[in-house]
């Protein structure tokens, strides 16, 4: 048996620094909008630099993004396992199968025909009982959530949302938090939930607010997986860039291995952009129909009624 010193002041200093770090090690709940935003005054564009997101990502980017201090690492580690609890825990109260992801970039403004399509979907499917996740952020993700939130709201008062956030298209834009803070007091709801999954990697582009529950990451490669893995009733994926792309592939090898015992559809909205600005469902049509690659259930479509129908028949035949 090998003797080791039980060294009290190394704990000390392991105790002193979990404590200094601007985040809970352990939290026990997701995010939302009023957590990860305390502190920010609609009134005051720059105060979302004194909000715990921004707090957060300061002390993210201070101490590195690839940690080389133990004591960091052991702290975002710390944090993220409990998140990934606190995120299990509040999937136990839906039907896996009635997950349903969106991808897409978060460069997409919110004056591209694209981002009202993307809310219509997700307002249809969350009013259908679905759970809608995202990565959390600006672009595709945002219109995810605002789909989600606006569910059960009338035809004219998602026209009207839409327009109001057309005053800062980019989430670059000064008042891009302000005008979807405004939108949310305006169209008040508490009956639909959505999940967005962000990560402090990308710290500079704001998570949506609009998500009612938001598990958000350090490690991105984590949040990745957690995405493409809990979204078991398939995954819309919209135009996007180099992210879009990595996560098609990694969906694909799950549906290819039947990673969790069956494959879910992969849904390609866009037809011109999935065929020529990107065509990447033509090569997944090819490796399908070849057996490079097995168990896809492709959809190309650019109809938002397509979508839904798809996915509606998906969950309700298995």
């Amino acid at each position: 048996m090998i003797n080791q010193t039980f060294d009290i002041e190394k704990l000390n200093e392991i105790e002193d620094y979990l404590r200094y770090v601007p985040y809970d090690i352990s939290p026990r709940e997701l995010y939302n909008a009023d957590s990860l935003y305390a502190g920010f005054d609609s009134e005051d564009a720059t105060s979302v630099d004194d909000t715990f997101d921004a707090h957060v990502y300061q002390h993210f980017t201070k101490t590195g993004k690839r940690s080389f201090s133990t004591l960091e690492s052991l702290a975002r580690c710390l944090h993220d396992n409990a998140m990934q609890n606190a995120l299990f825990t509040f999937l136990s109260d839906f039907k896996p199968k009635g997950n349903v992801g969106i991808m897409g970039g978060h460069g997409l403004l919110r004056t591209d025909p694209m981002f009202r399509e993307i809310v219509l979907i997700s307002k249809a499917l969350t009013e259908r009982g679905f759970l809608m996740v995202s990565g959390g952020g600006p672009g595709a993700m945002e219109a995810t959530h605002l789909g989600a939130w606006l569910a059960g709201h009338p035809d004219k008062e998602v026209a009207a949302a839409i327009h109001r956030l057309r005053v800062a298209p980019s989430f670059r834009d000064t008042g891009w938090l302000e005008s979807a803070m405004a939108v949310m007091r305006d169209y008040p709801q508490t009956r639909y939930k959505s999940l967005g999954i962000p990560t402090w990697l990308y710290g500079h582009e704001p998570a949506t607010p609009f998500a009612t529950h938001i598990a958000k990451f350090f490690d991105n490669s984590i949040r990745e997986d957690v995405i493409l893995t809990i979204a078991f009733g398939g995954i819309i994926y919209t135009p996007g860039s180099a992210g879009t792309m990595q996560e098609i592939f990694q969906d694909a090898v799950q549906n290819h291995y039947l990673s969790y015992d069956f494959a879910s559809p992969m849904i390609f909205l866009g037809r011109q952009f999935w065929t020529e600005d990107m065509p990447i469902y033509p090569l997944l049509k090819h490796l399908s129909e070849t057996g490079r690659y097995k168990n896809l259930l492709l959809t190309l479509t650019d109809d938002k009624d397509e979508v839904v129908k798809t996915l509606v028949n998906f969950k309700t035949s298995i």
